[in-house]
């Protein structure tokens, strides 16, 4: 007997509750909460669903609810029967069973720093951490062995040397196993080691600092030698970290999303400290939208992996639930966790460094040449062709109001962009916003070079924005002889969507329509994307260029005593462009408001 929703819906409470779907065999589809069982339940059975969605449905035999208290107790349920049944509609995590740590026990006169692994932190000594890798760990013990000769080796190693170890020799460790350090000085190494992985390096660098000029005071030189030497180490490393300018704990969620791919991205930063960042692709078996997806993922995250969460979550997109995930973390924690999307100053830093992890591991994630491979592979079952595609291009146009119009054409082959057959066309002596006009000047400069031997000639040449500059795209062709090359026009659905495309092979009599889940459009989209992003970029450096009239010499409050300095600083007039506001003002001279200045007047 086929399921009846609405002799299902009929008996359906409207209080909150946790519900779960079942198909034919009895095997967990999805499980979900709501506020409002009836409402939420009934969405799946009337208005328009998306193709995810609809598969679901159609496989629905039963519905089973559990109905709760409260909208926060419906979401810990929820949670918890996720990672109990694991149903493939739901987003799934990885149970990590423990958590990497830099451990010092405080059962030992000499400490070491150690790796270790643990559900939760125990009373046998001090637990830094977590950290989100094992690499992360290994990078932070061996900077703090190699600034303060802590040693590292096992107890019973320690507890049977005679003579000092190789990481005595290569001034990596103190020799504390034979006496060469007192219990004293190396507690002191040691408690000035865990400072640094607290974030407060600031703070040792100023005792190092005092303690420095004491030795030299009293004539003991190479000690004074010595701690100018752990100085310097310790203002590199604090440079490198460009993140501990300010303090607080914090886990910044940041999602990047296209075609057939996603990437969730998990920053740890720790008493200002960011400790590194683990990557996620979990699968998007509803199709939800990036903040659903998201506020499911952080849920889940925690709740779903008994994780404790940090003081604050910064999420890259505003959370459908934020307020009760605030309200459930808080409770759980005993203590209050903000949960925020628009955030400022070094907390929006944090914000787009995790944003910015996202989309490179999610570029990364889809160059790779398995991927490629079956998306070249389907493109050629789609447009049934005898032989896999070697080389794609596809060209777009830029311009804003017909200022400084651009057009792009990227080249893919198997292996990926090969970007450096990428080139940009300065488009001359067309009508401001004739894109008609702009695409057919590119294309003739591109081929007609092509003819004279210039260039490699693709298998397909993909052309942004449909029926008209497809047309266009054929004439170009005709005019120049050209017939061994296939053309595909792509058109954006009416709600320019993504999976919603049509392509035009060849002429717009032939249309084809691939679904929204095909590898080939897949790889359709993503030379489309690129080649769109190519092109703005291109003209924005155009009409920068055109406007920017700004030199150092024209800045107001930039005399030629600082313009020496930013110079000697950055090294050069480009160097100096490529800065941040906040490294301007790290420059000799150059205040907050200056720098902001600067930057304003070399950037437009």
């Amino acid at each position: 007997m086929s399921f009846d929703p609405k002799k299902f819906l009929s008996t359906v409470s409207e209080s909150p509750g946790v519900y779960r779907m079942f198909d034919a065999a009895g095997d967990t589809l999805y499980i979900g909460k709501a506020k409002r069982l009836k409402a939420r339940l009934a969405s799946y059975f009337r208005g328009a669903l998306n193709a995810k969605t609809q598969a679901l449905v159609s496989r629905i035999a039963d519905i089973q609810v559990t109905i709760t208290r409260s909208e926060t107790e419906a979401l810990l349920l929820e949670q918890t029967l996720i990672k109990e049944l694991r149903p493939p509609y739901n987003i799934l995590l990885r149970d990590d069973k423990s958590y990497p740590f830099v451990f010092a026990s405080d059962r030992h006169p000499y400490p070491a720093l150690e790796y270790k692994r643990a559900r939760k932190r125990r009373d046998d000594g001090r637990y830094l951490g977590p950290y989100p890798s094992s690499g992360a760990v290994r990078e932070s013990l061996s900077l703090m062995q190699k600034i303060f000769h802590i040693r590292n080796c096992e107890d019973t190693v320690f507890a049977h040397r005679s003579r000092p170890c190789l990481q005595y020799q290569i001034d990596r460790c103190s020799a504390p196993c034979v006496g060469y350090i007192s219990q004293e000085e190396y507690q002191r190494d040691l408690n000035h080691a865990i400072m640094c992985l607290e974030g407060k390096s600031d703070q040792v660098t100023d005792q190092l600092s005092r303690d420095m000029e004491a030795a030299s005071e009293a004539l003991n030189f190479e000690e004074a030698a010595q701690l100018r030497d752990r100085i310097q180490q310790l203002r590199r490393l604090q440079r490198r970290q460009f993140v501990d300018t300010e303090g607080g704990d914090a886990d910044v969620f940041a999602l990047a999303e296209r075609p057939g791919a996603l990437c969730i991205s998990v920053l740890t930063v720790r008493q200002g400290r960011m400790l590194g960042a683990r990557h996620h692709q979990p699968q998007n078996g509803l199709d939800l939208e990036p903040p659903a997806l998201l506020g499911e993922f952080v849920s889940q995250f925690y709740l779903g992996q008994n994780r404790d969460p940090a003081a604050e979550i910064i999420t890259s997109h505003g959370l459908p639930e934020e307020s009760l995930l605030q309200q459930v973390l808080s409770e759980r924690a005993g203590k209050h966790i903000r949960v925020a999307h628009k955030v400022r100053g070094h907390r929006a830093k944090w914000q787009e460094l995790a944003t910015t992890n996202a989309e490179q591991q999610l570029a990364a994630q889809l160059a790779s040449q398995a991927q490629l491979t079956k998306r070249f592979n389907t493109l050629r079952e789609a447009l049934d062709l005898e032989t896999v595609p070697e080389r794609l291009e596809c060209f777009d146009i830029s311009h804003s109001h017909g200022e400084a119009t651009v057009a792009s054409c990227v080249v893919f082959d198997q292996s990926g962009p090969v970007k450096s057959d990428y080139r940009r066309f300065n488009i001359e002596g067309v009508a401001a916003g004739d894109d008609y006009a702009a695409m057919r000047q590119a294309l003739t400069r591109r081929f007609k070079r092509l003819i004279q031997g210039d260039g490699k000639k693709p298998d397909i040449l993909l052309v942004d924005g449909g029926k008209g500059q497809l047309n266009l795209a054929r004439e170009v062709f005709e005019e120049l002889g050209i017939t061994d090359i296939m053309l595909l026009g792509v058109a954006k659905g009416t709600t320019r969507k993504p999976g919603l495309e049509t392509l035009f092979v060849e002429t717009t009599a032939r249309t084809l329509t691939l679904e929204g889940s095909s590898p080939a459009l897949h790889l359709i989209q993503y030379i489309r994307d690129e080649s769109h992003r190519y092109a703005i970029a291109g003209h924005r450096a155009q009409r920068d260029k055109t406007r920017r009239t700004s030199t150092l010499q024209a800045i107001p409050g930039i005399g030629p005593k600082r313009r020496r300095e930013l110079l000697r600083f950055f090294g050069g007039l480009q160097e100096i462009r490529q800065a941040s506001q906040d490294e301007l003002a790290r420059a000799p001279g150059i205040s907050k408001s200056l720098a902001i200045k600067i930057h304003q007047a070399l950037h437009g």
